[in-house]
């Protein structure tokens, strides 16, 4: 193991700003692209199928080769990789801003989604193992948490400022310099000490993992457009899961799995993965459908839209930096996230109870509370993504909680969207039928809205039942390291 001293405490918390910057990037590069896309339709005169794509080029390319980069992140070194998909994305971006018809944007996309898919469980890695001691890492990911969860809302604002004021183009251009900050900060800063896995890369696993998790994903994002019942829809789940459930099976049999089934048994890490999953189930599909009801409904700009975004962001951003992370280093994560979760559903309650006529105060107070939930209870589930995981594993532990959330995600966006559209259609046919007027359509949408919300409560319950269940790590201690060298000491679990 390498015995390079640890980066001097100060230094650590400048590569927390790099390391959250990068994942501000990744986060904002599919909320600023979704309000941007119209645009770039109009501009390069593609379909709309052709449309859809642009959106699945990307999560299809990261959802897909998630667990390979975290991998890779492992084998070759987390800094090494972190770089190299920084520049990688940065380029990619380029390539997009400069793209003159719909074959150059689908390009680009899948390469920002291949280098998100190193860059992403690089981040997190490095993040675990640097910030060992139970304080300094629950304000650690309590920033990273933060990061992470406000960034979708920011990306919305960015993305309705860029494209009304500026230009589509302006969307994929402004990642470039924050990647050039990323990698000219990171490089004096970031420090990887860890282990590496010294194995060969398992080949075969890289081929069933990717090809499974890109059946969900593509499986769920023509879910919305086709169908449930739709041959294609059908046949993606079925080739997933079964690529999936095989993948399982050969990584319990090698010597050198690409996924380590131990990353998986440890009932935390476990209940991480599982519970951001279903919490990120309601809030991606929240995301969209308050985007609706802003536009179609109250009938606002997108940069209004975006700007309705802040009451949430502010709070996730407060739920935990100050919530989440000083309870973390005090209590034991289980009632964080319990609570965290249980004060997102009633958030998520509140808003199936608005109309059409509902007042910003109302809306900013049911954003606020959600925000407020889930930023507290995503520190913790964060922290614990990592829990106990041995160095060399670290990046293909850290690549689990992005796939929960890329993954998550797509059923989200798939699921409600589809949920309120079914809703609406069937409460305008029995109370308005096609010539509905204004207000009944606007009734008929705030049905659909309101059942799909409550089943995102439903999904947030879940994922705070799955807490209570499987989490059992103890309150923290801070324990001193034997050692200066931070690739010595193995990272101190959160209890």
């Amino acid at each position: 193991m390498p015995t390079g001293r640890a980066a001097p405490e100060s230094q650590r918390w400048k590569a927390l700003l790099f390391i959250s910057i990068a994942q501000l990037m990744v986060v904002l590069d599919g909320a600023v692209m979704n309000i941007a896309l119209p645009s770039a339709q109009q501009a390069l005169h593609f379909t709309d199928g052709s449309r859809q794509w642009v959106v699945t080029a990307y999560g299809l390319a990261f959802g897909g080769l998630l667990l390979v980069g975290g991998r890779i992140g492992d084998m070759v070194g987390r800094k090494r990789t972190f770089l190299i998909a920084l520049a990688g994305f940065a380029i990619a971006s380029a390539i997009g801003g400069l793209a003159v018809n719909a074959a150059m944007l689908l390009l680009a996309r899948a390469l920002q989604g291949v280098f998100a898919a190193l860059l992403a469980p690089a981040a997190l890695s490095l993040l675990s193992l640097s910030f060992t001691q139970p304080r300094e890492r629950a304000k650690a990911f309590g920033v990273f948490s933060a990061v992470s969860i406000a960034g979708g809302a920011v990306g919305l604002i960015v993305g309705g400022l860029l494209t009304q004021y500026l230009n589509w183009r302006f969307a994929m251009f402004v990642l470039v310099p924050i990647a050039a900050i990323g990698i000219l900060g990171a490089s004096r800063t970031v420090h990887d000490d860890g282990e590496r896995h010294r194995a060969r890369l398992d080949l075969p696993g890289v081929l069933l993992a990717s090809s499974g998790l890109v059946g969900l994903v593509y499986g769920f994002g023509v879910a919305e457009s086709r169908g449930w019942s739709a041959g294609v829809t059908i046949g993606s789940f079925t080739a997933g899961v079964l690529l999936l459930a095989t993948f399982v099976v050969v990584q319990a049999r090698v010597t050198s799995p690409l996924l380590p089934l131990r990353v998986l048994t440890e009932r935390n890490r476990a209940a991480a993965y599982l519970s951001v999953g279903l919490a990120i189930v309601s809030m991606f599909g929240m995301f969209l459908l308050l985007s609706y009801y802003f536009q179609q409904v109250k009938g606002w700009s997108p940069v209004l839209a975006g700007l309705a975004f802040m009451p949430m962001a502010v709070p996730q951003a407060i739920g935990a930096t100050q919530i989440g992370a000083r309870l973390a280093h005090r209590i034991a994560p289980r009632p964080i996230m319990v609570g965290g979760y249980l004060v997102t559903a009633v958030g998520l309650a509140l808003l199936a109870s608005l109309d059409a006529d509902s007042g910003f105060l109302e809306i900013a107070f049911a954003e606020a509370v959600i925000g407020l939930g889930i930023g507290t209870a995503f520190m913790p589930a964060m922290s614990i993504s990592t829990h106990g995981v041995e160095p060399k594993d670290a990046g293909v532990a850290s690549a689990m909680i992005s796939s929960s959330q890329q993954v998550g995600g797509s059923i989200g966006t798939a699921l409600l969207n589809t949920i309120a559209t079914s809703s609406a259609a069937t409460y305008l046919v029995s109370h308005g039928g096609p010539a509905a007027r204004v207000q009944e359509r606007n009734e008929a949408l705030m049905h659909g809205y309101s059942v799909a919300y409550w089943v995102a409560v439903g999904f947030v319950v879940a994922a705070a039942l799955v807490s209570v269940a499987m989490v059992n790590a103890g309150a923290p201690k801070d324990v001193p390291t034997p050692t200066d060298a931070l690739g010595d000491v193995t990272p101190v679990p959160v209890h």
